[in-house]
């Protein structure tokens, strides 16, 4: 038991010495974590696109893929990039998936917007029916020219297609004015073109689109050959040639029977300046995960990409897609290693404070001990200086000294300062001593 009472009393003190250092040390974290906010909302709402293309769809795979780490990602259904990029800029989107060409170039900077990187391409589909190019020597349509008179559907306001096919039209002398085109969303064109209302049909969208899937297997269906796509590239920025090889579609049914020359944009991930960092972060492992494999247009890793970004590209997204993910999320949980990660250079700062104010805990500690002992000497000095005095009533002193010495028989230090309490009462023997009749 007296063990036990010696280390409750060292124990006490030192909470006692230190505890003003850990209180600033605790208050320190609690300012820091608050001003730093390192974890993450649990909600974070994704803008997509129409019911069944490809937005929507890699909305879906990002939603499943950010509910392992607990966060919820509500998908925002839109009419395309253009209304997404509405929808940043409104603050109504946290993040939003936005194809090339769709902003202003010169705003981009300035716009308050940052890119997660280019994630898939983005194929600008011409489908038309077999039936409205029998007239076309071939049978095949493979310019803008040749369409002249046909019944177009363009795509929805608010997507990135309409906007994309009046800057071709232009480029080949042709005013959408004289040109019939329609504004159904894909969903009603897809039905319309294949009742035979539409003759061609425009989608700027990833393979990935259920539509594009069906289209591309239906009889009777075929797709625009763009012969000059290295020359559209070349005119606009924002567009590069890739080429749907034969059979990729279905290589049974030998699905293209031949290779197919198309122009495509790039789908980038877009978010606005203020979202949490934790969450382009995890977005951009995400984005990995789901858009390095290869696909139709690309080889392995060629996306995500941050080459080439219309809007600057967010530190925590560049570091992701180079360096994957980080190390302590490999070996702690996310929500840990994130609190770690976002706040190492903040505790840096707090240790570089207090380091300095450690020091002063063992003399204090040591201090406190010892006054436990030496405030006794004091009173010791009292009693001797009025014995020596010859005037006090030595009976009187006599009870004082016993008091006193019952006092300091209920001392309690550590075993490492207990000689400083046994020499205290070693003098109150020597002034009893003194104090006793001759």
């Amino acid at each position: 038991m007296a063990s036990i009472r010696y280390a409750l009393v060292s124990f006490r003190e030192l909470l006692v010495s230190g505890g003003p250092v850990l209180v600033l040390a605790i208050g320190l974290l609690v300012l820091a974590y608050l001003w730093l906010d390192p974890n993450p909302p649990k909600k974070v709402t994704l803008a997509t696109g129409p019911a069944q293309s490809a937005y929507d769809e890699f909305g879906r795979r990002y939603q499943q893929a950010l509910k392992r780490y607990g966060i919820e990602v509500v998908l925002l259904p839109s009419e395309g990039s253009r209304a997404n990029l509405r929808l940043l800029k409104e603050k109504r989107a946290d993040l939003a998936f936005v194809q090339g060409g769709s902003g202003d170039a010169a705003a981009n900077e300035e716009s308050g917007i940052v890119s997660l990187g280019s994630l898939f391409v983005e194929p600008l589909w011409l489908f038309y029916r077999a039936d409205a190019a029998k007239k076309v020597p071939g049978g095949a349509f493979t310019s803008l020219t040749q369409v002249t008179g046909l019944r177009i559907n363009i795509g929805a306001r608010g997507s990135g297609s309409p906007g994309i096919m009046r800057r071709l039209l232009e480029a080949n002398n042709l005013d959408p004015a004289t040109l019939q085109l329609s504004r159904l969303d894909q969903t009603s064109a897809t039905v319309a073109f294949l009742d035979g209302e539409i003759e061609l049909l425009v989608f700027a969208s990833a393979p990935e689109s259920p539509l594009v899937q069906m289209l591309l297997q239906t009889p009777g269906v075929r797709l625009v050959d763009f012969n000059q796509s290295e020359a559209y590239s070349r005119r606009f920025p924002f567009l590069t040639p890739v080429l749907l090889p034969r059979g990729v579609v279905d290589l049974a049914r030998d699905l293209p029977p031949q290779d197919v020359h198309l122009i495509a944009t790039t789908t980038a991930m877009l978010a606005r300046e203020e979202t949490h960092p934790a969450l382009l972060q995890l977005f951009a492992q995400a984005a990995r995960d789901l858009h390095g494999p290869p696909g139709w247009f690309n080889r392995a890793g060629g996306f995500p990409n941050i080459e080439h970004s219309e809007y600057p590209v967010a530190p925590e997204a560049e570091r992701a897609i180079r360096s994957g993910k980080p190390f302590l999320q490999r070996w702690m949980p996310f929500w840990l290693a994130n609190v770690v990660e976002r706040m190492w250079l903040a505790l840096g700062l707090i240790l570089a404070v207090l380091l300095p104010l450690t020091r002063i805990v063992p003399p204090l500690y040591q201090f406190r001990i010892r006054s436990r002992v030496f405030r006794w000497y004091g009173q010791l000095r009292d009693i001797e200086a009025r014995m020596q005095a010859g005037d006090a009533d030595r009976a009187q002193l006599a009870r004082e000294l016993e008091a006193l010495d019952e006092r300091v028989e209920r001392i309690s230090v550590p075993l490492s300062y207990t000689d400083e309490l046994y020499a205290l009462r070693q003098n109150i023997l020597l002034v009893r001593a003194r104090l006793a009749p001759q």
